[in-house]
Protein backbone atom coordinates (compact mmCIF):
# COMPACT_ATOMS: atom_id res chain seq x y z
CA UNK A 1 0.00 0.00 0.00
CA UNK A 2 0.98 3.64 -0.62
CA UNK A 3 0.22 7.04 -1.40
CA UNK A 4 1.81 8.90 -4.28
CA UNK A 5 1.15 11.16 -7.26
CA UNK A 6 2.06 11.86 -10.86
CA UNK A 7 1.07 14.08 -13.76
CA UNK A 8 -1.98 12.78 -15.46
CA UNK A 9 -4.48 13.95 -17.66
CA UNK A 10 -8.12 12.06 -17.13
CA UNK A 11 -9.05 10.34 -20.22
CA UNK A 12 -12.83 8.91 -19.32
CA UNK A 13 -14.94 8.93 -16.14
CA UNK A 14 -17.73 6.39 -16.24
CA UNK A 15 -20.56 5.55 -13.21
CA UNK A 16 -19.38 2.75 -10.89
CA UNK A 17 -22.20 1.78 -7.91
CA UNK A 18 -24.57 4.35 -6.66
CA UNK A 19 -22.01 7.49 -6.01
CA UNK A 20 -18.60 6.35 -7.37
CA UNK A 21 -16.98 6.90 -10.56
CA UNK A 22 -14.28 4.45 -12.65
CA UNK A 23 -11.69 6.71 -13.99
CA UNK A 24 -9.25 5.68 -16.64
CA UNK A 25 -6.05 8.13 -16.20
CA UNK A 26 -3.12 8.76 -18.95
CA UNK A 27 0.48 9.40 -16.84
CA UNK A 28 3.81 9.19 -18.50
CA UNK A 29 4.94 7.48 -15.48
CA UNK A 30 2.35 4.81 -14.91
CA UNK A 31 0.72 4.60 -18.74
CA UNK A 32 -3.25 4.21 -18.95
CA UNK A 33 -4.64 3.28 -15.68
CA UNK A 34 -7.98 2.79 -14.16
CA UNK A 35 -9.02 4.72 -10.61
CA UNK A 36 -11.78 4.72 -8.83
CA UNK A 37 -13.24 8.24 -7.47
CA UNK A 38 -15.30 7.98 -4.28
CA UNK A 39 -17.86 10.51 -3.26
CA UNK A 40 -21.29 12.01 -3.73
CA UNK A 41 -22.66 14.48 -5.66
CA UNK A 42 -21.88 16.87 -3.41
CA UNK A 43 -17.96 16.17 -3.44
CA UNK A 44 -15.58 18.53 -5.13
CA UNK A 45 -13.62 16.18 -6.15
CA UNK A 46 -16.21 15.44 -9.07
CA UNK A 47 -15.84 18.24 -11.22
CA UNK A 48 -11.97 18.39 -11.02
CA UNK A 49 -11.83 14.61 -11.78
CA UNK A 50 -13.39 15.38 -15.28
CA UNK A 51 -11.96 13.91 -19.22
CA UNK A 52 -9.24 16.19 -20.41
CA UNK A 53 -7.98 17.78 -17.21
CA UNK A 54 -5.04 17.64 -16.72
CA UNK A 55 -2.47 18.17 -13.52
CA UNK A 56 -1.05 16.53 -10.52
CA UNK A 57 -2.98 13.40 -9.54
CA UNK A 58 -2.77 12.49 -6.16
CA UNK A 59 -3.24 8.03 -5.22
CA UNK A 60 -3.49 5.63 -2.85
CA UNK A 61 -2.49 2.64 -4.32
CA UNK A 62 -3.73 -1.14 -2.57
CA UNK A 63 -1.27 -3.67 -4.59
CA UNK A 64 -2.48 -6.45 -2.46
CA UNK A 65 -6.32 -5.87 -3.29
CA UNK A 66 -5.18 -4.49 -6.82
CA UNK A 67 -7.28 -1.22 -6.42
CA UNK A 68 -5.95 2.72 -7.17
CA UNK A 69 -8.15 5.24 -5.01
CA UNK A 70 -7.70 9.05 -6.13
CA UNK A 71 -7.22 11.25 -3.25
CA UNK A 72 -6.88 14.89 -4.82
CA UNK A 73 -6.31 16.47 -8.13
CA UNK A 74 -4.62 19.48 -8.07
CA UNK A 75 -5.82 20.71 -12.17
CA UNK A 76 -3.46 22.47 -14.08
CA UNK A 77 -5.18 23.02 -17.52
CA UNK A 78 -8.89 22.51 -17.64
CA UNK A 79 -9.39 23.29 -21.49
CA UNK A 80 -12.52 25.07 -20.63
CA UNK A 81 -13.23 25.41 -24.84
CA UNK A 82 -13.60 21.49 -25.11
CA UNK A 83 -16.98 21.92 -24.15
CA UNK A 84 -17.97 24.76 -25.64
CA UNK A 85 -16.71 23.54 -29.47
CA UNK A 86 -17.90 19.89 -31.01
CA UNK A 87 -15.02 19.50 -33.47
CA UNK A 88 -12.73 20.11 -30.00
CA UNK A 89 -15.07 17.76 -27.77
CA UNK A 90 -14.53 14.92 -31.18
CA UNK A 91 -10.86 15.56 -31.86
CA UNK A 92 -10.22 14.72 -27.80
CA UNK A 93 -12.44 11.81 -27.73
CA UNK A 94 -10.16 10.23 -31.52
CA UNK A 95 -6.95 11.08 -30.03
CA UNK A 96 -8.19 9.36 -26.28
CA UNK A 97 -9.31 6.00 -28.91
CA UNK A 98 -6.19 6.16 -30.87
CA UNK A 99 -3.97 6.37 -27.21
CA UNK A 100 -5.64 3.44 -25.23
CA UNK A 101 -5.73 1.44 -29.03
CA UNK A 102 -2.23 1.96 -29.75
CA UNK A 103 -1.30 1.55 -25.87
CA UNK A 104 0.85 4.97 -26.07
CA UNK A 105 2.74 3.97 -28.90
CA UNK A 106 4.91 1.77 -26.81
CA UNK A 107 5.98 5.13 -25.28
CA UNK A 108 4.27 7.04 -22.29
CA UNK A 109 6.70 9.99 -21.92
CA UNK A 110 6.77 10.62 -26.07
CA UNK A 111 3.21 9.64 -26.00
CA UNK A 112 2.61 12.24 -23.27
CA UNK A 113 4.76 15.24 -24.59
CA UNK A 114 2.64 14.98 -28.31
CA UNK A 115 -0.88 14.59 -26.91
CA UNK A 116 -0.77 17.47 -24.15
CA UNK A 117 1.12 19.33 -26.65
CA UNK A 118 -1.92 19.20 -29.43
CA UNK A 119 -4.39 19.43 -26.00
CA UNK A 120 -3.23 22.57 -24.89
CA UNK A 121 -2.75 23.33 -28.18
CA UNK A 122 -6.14 23.71 -29.40
CA UNK A 123 -7.42 24.67 -26.53
CA UNK A 124 -5.87 28.18 -27.49
CA UNK A 125 -6.64 27.87 -31.04
CA UNK A 126 -9.62 28.67 -33.25
CA UNK A 127 -11.33 25.65 -34.71
CA UNK A 128 -9.59 25.73 -38.28
CA UNK A 129 -6.56 26.13 -36.21
CA UNK A 130 -6.96 23.21 -34.47
CA UNK A 131 -8.13 21.39 -37.59
CA UNK A 132 -4.67 22.02 -38.57
CA UNK A 133 -3.39 21.26 -35.54
CA UNK A 134 -4.89 17.00 -35.59
CA UNK A 135 -3.14 16.71 -39.00
CA UNK A 136 0.14 17.57 -37.20
CA UNK A 137 -0.63 15.20 -34.45
CA UNK A 138 -1.29 12.38 -36.38
CA UNK A 139 1.18 12.60 -38.65
CA UNK A 140 3.73 12.98 -35.43
CA UNK A 141 2.12 10.25 -33.77
CA UNK A 142 2.30 7.98 -36.63
CA UNK A 143 6.46 8.38 -36.45
CA UNK A 144 6.12 7.66 -32.83
CA UNK A 145 4.43 4.31 -33.67
CA UNK A 146 7.10 4.03 -36.23
CA UNK A 147 4.79 3.68 -39.46
CA UNK A 148 4.77 6.89 -40.94
CA UNK A 149 5.56 7.02 -44.27
CA UNK A 150 8.80 9.10 -45.66
CA UNK A 151 7.96 12.16 -46.83
CA UNK A 152 12.01 12.88 -47.99
CA UNK A 153 12.44 10.32 -51.11
CA UNK A 154 10.46 8.49 -54.18
CA UNK A 155 10.41 4.63 -53.04
CA UNK A 156 10.86 4.09 -56.98
CA UNK A 157 13.73 5.84 -57.74
CA UNK A 158 14.89 7.21 -54.84
CA UNK A 159 14.74 11.05 -55.98
CA UNK A 160 14.41 14.18 -53.43
CA UNK A 161 10.49 14.58 -53.55
CA UNK A 162 11.23 18.57 -53.32
CA UNK A 163 13.28 18.56 -56.28
CA UNK A 164 12.41 21.62 -58.18
CA UNK A 165 11.48 19.96 -61.50
CA UNK A 166 8.16 18.78 -59.37
CA UNK A 167 6.76 22.17 -59.44
CA UNK A 168 3.03 23.17 -60.70
CA UNK A 169 -0.43 22.38 -59.67
CA UNK A 170 -0.87 20.05 -62.92
CA UNK A 171 -1.83 16.12 -62.38
CA UNK A 172 1.41 15.28 -63.70
CA UNK A 173 2.68 16.67 -61.23
CA UNK A 174 1.02 14.69 -58.47
CA UNK A 175 2.92 12.42 -55.31
CA UNK A 176 0.89 9.23 -55.28
CA UNK A 177 0.99 7.09 -52.00
CA UNK A 178 1.57 3.64 -52.57
CA UNK A 179 -0.47 1.56 -49.28
CA UNK A 180 1.61 -1.71 -50.75
CA UNK A 181 4.98 0.36 -49.44
CA UNK A 182 3.89 2.44 -47.51
CA UNK A 183 5.56 5.62 -48.81
CA UNK A 184 4.68 7.92 -51.72
CA UNK A 185 6.15 7.84 -55.70
CA UNK A 186 7.41 10.93 -57.40
CA UNK A 187 5.37 12.39 -60.34
CA UNK A 188 8.31 10.94 -63.04
CA UNK A 189 7.50 7.69 -61.34
CA UNK A 190 3.86 7.82 -61.09
CA UNK A 191 3.61 8.93 -64.64
CA UNK A 192 5.48 5.69 -65.81
CA UNK A 193 3.50 3.32 -63.03
CA UNK A 194 0.33 1.00 -63.25
CA UNK A 195 -0.05 0.68 -59.97
CA UNK A 196 -3.52 1.38 -57.83
CA UNK A 197 -3.55 5.05 -56.87
CA UNK A 198 -4.56 5.09 -53.09
CA UNK A 199 -3.92 8.60 -52.20
CA UNK A 200 -2.97 11.68 -54.65
CA UNK A 201 -1.01 14.56 -53.18
CA UNK A 202 0.19 18.18 -54.07
CA UNK A 203 3.19 19.18 -53.53
CA UNK A 204 2.25 21.66 -50.97
CA UNK A 205 0.81 18.80 -49.20
CA UNK A 206 4.47 16.94 -49.12
CA UNK A 207 6.21 19.63 -48.10
CA UNK A 208 4.05 20.47 -45.43
CA UNK A 209 4.09 16.79 -43.86
CA UNK A 210 8.17 16.93 -44.31
CA UNK A 211 8.25 20.16 -42.30
CA UNK A 212 5.61 18.26 -39.57
CA UNK A 213 8.59 15.80 -39.73
CA UNK A 214 11.48 17.78 -39.53
CA UNK A 215 10.94 21.07 -37.76
CA UNK A 216 10.16 22.13 -34.27
CA UNK A 217 6.04 22.60 -33.34
CA UNK A 218 6.71 26.29 -33.22
CA UNK A 219 8.05 27.12 -36.32
CA UNK A 220 5.30 24.84 -37.95
CA UNK A 221 2.66 26.64 -36.94
CA UNK A 222 3.87 29.51 -38.45
CA UNK A 223 2.97 27.75 -42.12
CA UNK A 224 -0.64 27.95 -43.51
CA UNK A 225 -1.74 25.88 -46.15
CA UNK A 226 -4.87 25.94 -48.33
CA UNK A 227 -8.60 24.19 -47.83
CA UNK A 228 -7.63 22.02 -51.11
CA UNK A 229 -4.13 21.03 -49.25
CA UNK A 230 -5.67 20.23 -45.92
CA UNK A 231 -7.88 18.23 -46.96
CA UNK A 232 -5.27 16.02 -48.78
CA UNK A 233 -3.52 15.72 -45.76
CA UNK A 234 -6.76 15.12 -43.82
CA UNK A 235 -7.95 12.19 -45.68
CA UNK A 236 -4.49 10.63 -45.51
CA UNK A 237 -3.34 11.07 -42.23
CA UNK A 238 -7.11 9.71 -41.07
CA UNK A 239 -6.53 6.55 -43.30
CA UNK A 240 -2.92 5.83 -42.02
CA UNK A 241 -4.07 6.27 -38.28
CA UNK A 242 -6.81 3.53 -38.87
CA UNK A 243 -4.41 0.94 -40.53
CA UNK A 244 -2.34 1.68 -37.63
CA UNK A 245 -4.48 0.59 -34.83
CA UNK A 246 -5.71 -2.17 -37.25
CA UNK A 247 -9.79 -1.09 -36.36
CA UNK A 248 -12.24 1.50 -37.33
CA UNK A 249 -12.37 3.81 -34.95
CA UNK A 250 -15.66 4.64 -33.31
CA UNK A 251 -14.98 8.32 -32.75
CA UNK A 252 -14.42 8.66 -36.46
CA UNK A 253 -17.39 6.96 -37.40
CA UNK A 254 -19.77 8.82 -34.86
CA UNK A 255 -17.88 12.02 -35.79
CA UNK A 256 -18.47 11.94 -39.55
CA UNK A 257 -19.24 15.41 -40.57
CA UNK A 258 -17.22 16.88 -37.26
CA UNK A 259 -14.04 16.00 -37.52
Amino acid sequence: MRNFSTPALILSVQMSGENNRRVTVFSPSEGIFFATLYGGPKSKMRSLVSPMNSGLLYLYRDEAKNQTKITDFDVKNYHLSFRENLFKTYAAAFVTEILIKTKCAGSSQESWKIINGFLDGIELSDENESRLGLVRFLWRYLGLLGVRPDTKSCCICASSLHSERFSGNSLSMRYVFSREENAFVCPDCNSLSERKIDFSLSKAAITYLEAVSSLSPKEVRKLTVSEKTFLEMKQLVYFLIEQACLTKLKSLESGIGIL
